[in-house]
């Protein structure tokens, strides 16, 4: 079904490694050339090492496709855990059958394998995967394949491929003959922002996508490279489940909405750092409010419903105020705020201009039925977790004090964004805007300076002066504080 609404061919995050979906980095084709360089080149050990999930498995079977007829291959994925399964495993995939009982027999019978291959000029090539998972026994008998040759050339070439633990095992001490074997050792890195596009967009066009319209919006980009950390298992996970969530919904297009509830659901925020605070906040308190004027006004006469609603709202949201403020801090609610509320309450005939002004000129809470205000105790704000995922807006405040702030020194290749990022979980108009208050002559983003001093507010002081009812910053100010 998800196929046919986005009309596509076939799965394009699929979990298989295979070749043609094969997206090829700076780092991934530099990987793919070091490795096929050392074993045209017969230097008898490489190694590839990269974190899980950045396409090792797939960048070696296409390797082992580019050598065609020209090699003769074994691919080791399964843990060996003794030498004498090692290459029990080595001659089965070679075809060769053994019982793997005599440990001198099985080394004849691979060297006759190898003789017999590289007399008809092939190469001869042994993958092991996930090469970390090794035990110093079965590193040593690997090390000592590499003793297969005549004086001419090695008989065999050995691709070591495992996770950065195995760098670590070949640097010690106890591995010094088998490190000093390996003449190559490539890496993968995880993508950059344009990488992740570009490896999304590859995938869709592999798997049939030919609409002139990007699936995914410029900020579903974004979101899905920050989340994923930039390593293709990851992106493979969100995009499946956005492309099944965006069907069901009916959306041709992939925005960030659907990113963030995949993400929801997935729980992928650990894996950054800078992880926007909205997608860490509890549910909406809306949709409980929704319910409860539901239940509410099913049994009033339909001209009422709407007076008592707004009425209704304003008692919500101000006992939740004062229910939250009595948890942190000693609230005096003046006794005209308390009569107030009870009469919105009470009475199904009070306007709803009556209602609004009875609450804002009584009581320190001012409520709308679709705002939430901030509450304040003792003239000073409170600071709630918010309650929503709409971005914040700065209300100006002209007696903020520098105490609600920080000092933040710029270090070589920061940015404003990175900055926000990282120690206010979002970045937007309205942190740039107290930014400049309390930097007077603060020109833009972009003119920063290693060594240089600015004040950024804290999060508590940016929560108590922030309201929920306007946009957050588009992708133009994002993209342009990013820049050095």
């Amino acid at each position: 079904m998800v196929l046919n609404y986005y009309q596509l061919a076939e799965q394009p995050f699929g979990v298989t490694p295979d070749p043609r979906f094969l997206y090829l980095s700076a780092t991934h084709r530099e990987a793919m050339a070091s490795v096929l360089y050392g074993v045209k080149a017969g230097r008898g050990f490489t190694a590839l090492i990269a974190e899980p999930g950045m396409g090792k498995t797939t960048v070696l079977f296409n390797l082992l496709q580019q050598l065609g007829e020209t090699a003769k291959t074994a691919f080791l994925f399964q843990s060996h855990d003794t030498p004498r399964n090692f290459l029990r495993n080595l001659l089965l995939d070679l075809g060769v059958e053994d019982d793997g009982e005599d440990l001198y027999r099985m080394q004849v019978k691979l060297n006759e394998c190898l003789v017999r291959e590289t007399s008809q000029g092939k190469h001869f090539v042994v993958v092991v995967d996930e090469s970390q998972n090794l035990d110093a026994p079965v590193l040593e008998v690997v090390r000592m394949l590499s003793n297969f040759e005549t004086p001419r050339e090695k008989l065999m070439h050995i691709i070591l491929a495992g996770q950065p633990q195995l760098a670590t095992r070949l640097a010690s001490q106890q591995m010094l003959q088998l490190r000093q074997r390996i003449s190559i050792i490539a890496r993968l890195a995880p993508f950059n922002i344009d990488e992740t596009r570009a490896y999304i967009d590859h995938r869709l066009r592999v798997a049939g996508y030919r609409d002139e319209q990007p699936l995914f919006t410029d900020r579903a980009y974004a979101l899905i490279a920050e989340y994923s950390a930039g390593i293709p298992r990851n992106i493979n996970n969100i995009c499946f489940n956005a492309l099944s969530l965006g069907c069901a919904m009916q959306r041709k297009t992939i925005n960030a909405a659907i990113v963030e509830e995949v993400l929801r659901d997935l729980d992928l925020a650990p894996l950054s750092k800078s992880a926007p605070a909205a997608l860490n906040l509890p549910a909406q308190i809306a949709p409980l409010q929704g319910n409860l004027l539901t239940r509410v006004t099913a049994f009033l006469p339909k001209q009422w419903k709407v007076r008592v609603g707004i009425a209704a709202v304003v008692a919500v949201l101000a006992g939740f105020g004062l229910t939250v403020l009595g948890k942190n801090q000693h609230v005096a609610a003046t006794p005209a705020a308390a009569v107030s509320i009870a009469a919105a309450s009470a009475s199904p005939t009070l306007s709803t201009n009556a209602a609004a002004t009875a609450a804002t000129n009584s009581a320190p809470i001012t409520a709308s039925p679709d705002v939430a205000q901030p509450a304040v105790a003792d003239g000073n704000p409170v600071n709630h977790q918010a309650d929503a995922p709409t971005t914040p807006t700065v209300v100006a405040d002209p007696t903020a004090s520098r105490a609600d702030s920080e000092v933040v020194r710029i270090e070589k290749q920061d940015t404003l964004y990175q900055i926000c990022m990282n120690n206010l979980g979002r970045y937007d108009q309205q942190v740039l805007a107290m930014i400049r208050e309390l930097n007077p002559g603060f020109d833009s983003p972009r003119h920063l300076h290693v060594g240089q001093e600015i004040r950024i507010p804290t999060p508590g002081s940016l929560m108590a002066r922030t309201n929920l009812s306007v946009e957050p910053l588009g992708n133009t100010s994002a993209a342009e504080a990013k820049k050095p």
